[in-house]
């Protein structure tokens, strides 16, 4: 049956940093192993329940295909897959939790548990997943996420991917994708850019620091300088 990244694509989760240029299904023993140009065979125990149909096709169960990637992926692409997985509801948290504890000793175990300690359904994009797999590294770990900002009367002014709340910032991954995804019927790119600078503004009203970042900033040597500056900005602010 279909799994791995192969199974991921029939599950409509998304991939980043994984290759895409071979099948790969997992077979029951006692057939053997073996890696194609185009196909890798995976050989696995796979109970009845690990195994569903999409569109008439086998394929490895929502909750046994990201346990199988995130035994094998590096640490950031098993992040973002898990992300979006918690996110789309399409595994549980407790259902996830409950998966890699059962792993036991099976190779890779250890990367899975630590990957899935990591995911957050807050995270409702492969940037932002990203950017918090790159802020941990810099030992700049936000203090929460999808944090809203409100008026001192309770009115919503905005809410923000991350959130330094001790130091008064707020951190936006600001990928191009993101402003067609707040398109209303008729309105222009440019509108969604203008209305989010006067979000952005409004946020800053209220007292808060805004620090942005884009896909090409989502590394160490940048992103961690630029998020420092702002924190460092928001401990000299007056209370």
């Amino acid at each position: 049956m279909v799994s791995h990244q192969s199974a991921a694509v029939l599950h409509g989760l998304p991939l980043w940093g994984v290759r895409l240029d071979r099948v790969h299904v997992t077979r029951r023993p006692p057939a053997s192993a073996h890696v194609g140009r185009h196909l890798h065979c995976h050989v696995a125990r796979l109970p009845d329940d690990d195994v569903v149909l999409v569109g008439g096709v086998a394929v490895t169960s929502p909750l046994r295909t990201v346990l199988d990637l995130a035994r094998s992926l590096p640490f950031e692409p098993a992040v973002v897959l898990l992300d979006a997985a918690l996110h789309e509801h399409v595994v549980g948290p407790t259902e996830l939790e409950q998966g890699v504890a059962g792993l036991g000793r099976a190779p890779g175990t250890r990367a899975a548990t630590r990957a899935v300690r990591f995911a957050d359904a807050r995270s409702d994009s492969v940037g932002e997943s990203r950017s918090r797999v790159v802020l941990h590294r810099v030992g700049l770990g936000p203090s929460t996420l999808q944090l809203e900002v409100r008026t001192p009367r309770g009115a919503l002014v905005g809410r923000s991917d991350f959130g330094w709340e001790k130091e008064g910032v707020l951190g936006e991954f600001d990928g191009r994708v993101k402003y067609g995804r707040l398109l209303r019927p008729g309105q222009s790119p440019g509108d969604a850019v203008f209305e989010e600078k006067r979000r952005e503004d409004a946020l800053r009203d209220e007292g808060w620091g805004v620090v942005r970042w884009t896909w090409d900033e989502l590394v160490p040597g940048v992103l961690g300088p630029r998020v420092r500056r702002a924190l460092e900005r928001g401990r000299r602010r007056p209370g």
